[in-house]
């Protein structure tokens, strides 16, 4: 064990937990209406109840256990069989690993919440979140980060799919699973209501921002100099993507929003994430300041093109972005064009797969829509009783 490594990943553990809550539910909640920003509060913090538990009995073992196949971990550490304090990953005691891949576990499936708020059952999405963390999810993680069909030695020979901190493993399967199920799940009522609380958006975004130092700099697994670098060219890119994303917004229709501008920031943050333990910060520019206006675009055509309600441009932003990261590897040369493109499509494909059979499945167990009544009044007080803000006073 290495005591400056278990330090480091201990806090970027935090970090990364950091990010989900409050940073994802402040982000997500402020873009929504008052009357359904509890509901968004409660499926994040939900989701992370969940996934920890799951990811604890099943999760982990199948991403990273080691008596299973290419295709998944096997059943040899369900409830941290044989893991003890004293068990290593590497530098790290093996029950820290645990729990820094708890965090991925948790954020991965609380991106999708983005997709379908303000109209969905409370019931479905604890259902199909932790079935889609342990049948989707985590088997790709095996694939990509736990020596699975995908990795070095792979189906793609000794050079396999290089994903450093999620483009493929989390932001294109969240991005992909949440486009999904916005198009079967069909749009809100009513999709004219501005974000109730941008300074919320900020603050949200803000916290995203500090805790993917931990995300991309943590999956370094080491306190070094790769770690610094990663942390580096994350920041570059987040910064250079909410200034592009402002710029266009400007040029396009002669203002630049605070909300267009953190959404920006968010954009280049998932478009670094596979690619920043294999680039500087020059090469960290260029993605961020492609990703700025890449993802404002991919917004428009989910939007306007093809009429999906995806509610908070989660495929626009962390799938586009995800995809296009692992894409610009290849183009930097940090990995082969054949085991970057490959692995997006087998990864692609699985997961619409997966996703459309959990999707029917658990619309049988569990209604996957409110009523229209309580799509009209809110979710926050027809589903949980409680509201966002005292109308009384």
């Amino acid at each position: 064990m290495n005591g400056a490594d278990t330090a480091w990943i201990i806090v970027a553990t935090a970090l990364v937990l950091f990010m989900t809550l409050p940073g994802l539910a402040l982000f997500y909640g402020g873009l929504v209406r008052a009357r359904n920003v509890l509901s968004v509060f409660m499926h994040c913090y939900a989701i992370a109840c969940v996934m920890s538990v799951l990811w604890f009995i099943f999760g982990y073992s199948i991403a990273f256990g080691e008596g299973g196949s290419g295709l998944w971990g096997g059943a040899g550490k369900f409830f941290l069989a044989g893991i003890t304090a004293d068990s290593l990953s590497g530098t790290l005691p093996e029950v820290l690993f645990f729990a820094f891949q708890m965090t991925f576990a948790i954020i991965t499936p609380a991106l999708i919440v983005g997709a379908y708020v303000e109209r969905i059952g409370f019931g479905f999405v604890l259902l199909f979140s932790g079935l889609w963390m342990l049948l989707c999810y985590a088997p790709v993680v095996h694939w990509i980060w736990g020596g699975g069909m995908l990795a070095d030695g792979g189906i793609f020979g000794e050079t396999g799919v290089r994903d450093f901190a999620g483009g493929i493993v989390v932001h294109e399967t969240a991005g992909l699973a949440a486009l999904l199920l916005a198009f079967v799940l069909g749009p809100r009522k009513n999709k004219t209501t501005p974000p109730h609380a941008p300074w919320m958006v900020m603050i949200g975004a803000a916290m995203l921002w500090v805790g993917w130092f931990g995300f991309n700099g943590g999956s370094q697994l080491a306190a070094d100099g790769g770690a610094a670098m990663a942390l580096t060219v994350t920041h570059i890119s987040a910064a250079t993507a909410s200034l592009t994303w402002a710029l266009w917004e400007k040029i396009k229709y002669g203002k630049a929003s605070l909300v267009g501008m953190v959404t920006g920031t968010i954009a280049g943050l998932a478009s670094i994430t596979p690619a920043s333990g294999f680039v500087g910060p020059v090469e960290a520019l260029i993605i961020g300041a492609i990703a700025g206006i890449l993802c404002q675009e991919a917004v428009n055509v989910i939007r306007n093109g093809l009429k999906i309600d995806d509610t908070l441009d989660v495929f626009a932003v962390h799938g586009v972005g995800g995809i296009f990261g692992t894409i610009m590897i290849a183009v930097f040369g940090a990995g082969s064009w054949a085991a970057q493109l490959g692995g997006l499509a087998i990864v692609g494909v699985f997961t619409l797969v997966v996703t459309f059979v959990l999707i029917k499945l658990c619309a049988l167990i569990t209604p996957l829509r409110v009523d229209e009544e309580t799509e009209t009044n809110g979710l926050d007080l027809n589903v949980h009783g409680e509201r966002a803000y005292d109308v009384s006073s």
